[in-house]
C-alpha cells in the first residue's frame, strides 16, 4: 500500500479525448480510437514531492478531484520543460500524505531521465499522461 505513480504514452493520433485533466484514455473508457491503451514507460514508488508537483499542475489545468487519486494528467512539452527546471533547481514542493513515504533527493537522476524520455516521445508524436494511485 502506498503512492504508486506512472507515466504513460500513446500516439497522439489515437487519442480522441483531448482533455488536459481526467481524460478517458485508460481502461477502455472510450477516449481513444479502437480502444487503444497508453503504454506505461515510467514508474515511481513513494515520491511525494514529484506527485505534489503534478497535483499543482492538475489543479492549474482545472482538475477538480481534491485527492488527485486515480486521475489522469496530460503533460505537454511546456509542462515537461517546467518540470525539468524545477527538478534541476530543487523546487519540487514538499508533499506529505497517508502512505506517501518521502522524497529524499535521490530520485533526481531518475526524474531527469523521465523528463528526457517524455520529451523524446512528445517529439515522436505521443501524448504523455501521469497517473497515480494511493
Amino acid at each position: 500500500m502506498g503512492l504508486d505513480m506512472y507515466a504513460h504514452s500513446i500516439k497522439a493520433d489515437l487519442v480522441t479525448d483531448l482533455s488536459e485533466v481526467d481524460a478517458k484514455v485508460f481502461n477502455g473508457k472510450g477516449g481513444t480510437k479502437d480502444g487503444a491503451e497508453p503504454d506505461e514507460f515510467f514508474v515511481w514508488r513513494k515520491h511525494p514531492n514529484l506527485h505534489g508537483w503534478m497535483e499543482q499542475l492538475y489543479k492549474e489545468k482545472g482538475g477538480q478531484n481534491p485527492d488527485f487519486n486515480l486521475n489522469s494528467l496530460h503533460l505537454n512539452r511546456k509542462d515537461m520543460e517546467a518540470l525539468k527546471v524545477d527538478i534541476e533547481m530543487n523546487r519540487l514542493p514538499e508533499t506529505e500524505g497517508f502512505f506517501f513515504g518521502e522524497s529524499d533527493g535521490s530520485e533526481r537522476e531518475d526524474d531527469l531521465k523521465f523528463v528526457n524520455q517524455a520529451l523524446s516521445l512528445i517529439e515522436q508524436g505521443h501524448r504523455i499522461y501521469y497517473y497515480a494511485w494511493w
